[in-house]
């Protein structure tokens, strides 16, 4: 995991926190975006794109990715983040570049059924923090989506 000024965080052994020289920390969100109108296009060659995007964007940060999946209308994304990531900032950046590429490349066909206007993703979503002692039951939950 990167953090500010690409400072690499790392697990020593036998412990749950990232650590480096001047911090301690675990940070694990559960993130879920739903398509606006709840319409059914996180499908075949969309969603393929879609979640490679959101891996892509993840990996650029260097967060770390625990579980990711979803249904037609909405995508679950378990993950860990460095305390330079905010999360607001992070959904943006996620809905924009998904929303930006999908709609260029799939607009005129896949998409075109369900949207008359450039859109892709509600305004809104969902974030929370996620503990210790819930994380298997996220990670389970998103799993079996």
């Amino acid at each position: 995991m990167k953090g500010e000024n690409d400072a690499v965080y790392r697990r020593k052994k036998d412990q749950s926190y990232y650590t480096n020289r001047h911090s301690c920390f675990l940070l694990q969100y559960h993130m879920v975006l739903v398509t606006k109108y709840r319409k059914p296009v996180l499908r075949g060659e969309v969603r393929d794109l879609v979640y490679q995007i959101i891996r892509d964007v993840f990996s650029e940060r260097g967060l770390n990715i625990l579980e990711m999946n979803g249904e037609e209308d909405h995508v679950h994304v378990l993950f860990e983040a460095d305390p330079y990531t905010t999360p607001g900032e992070l959904v943006n950046v996620v809905k924009t570049k998904t929303s930006r590429f999908a709609r260029k490349q799939f607009g005129e066909t896949e998409l075109k059924k369900y949207y008359w206007k450039p859109l892709f993703w509600s305004d809104s979503y969902f974030i929370t923090t996620v503990s210790e002692n819930s994380l298997e039951t996220v990670q389970a939950y998103i799993h079996n989506q």
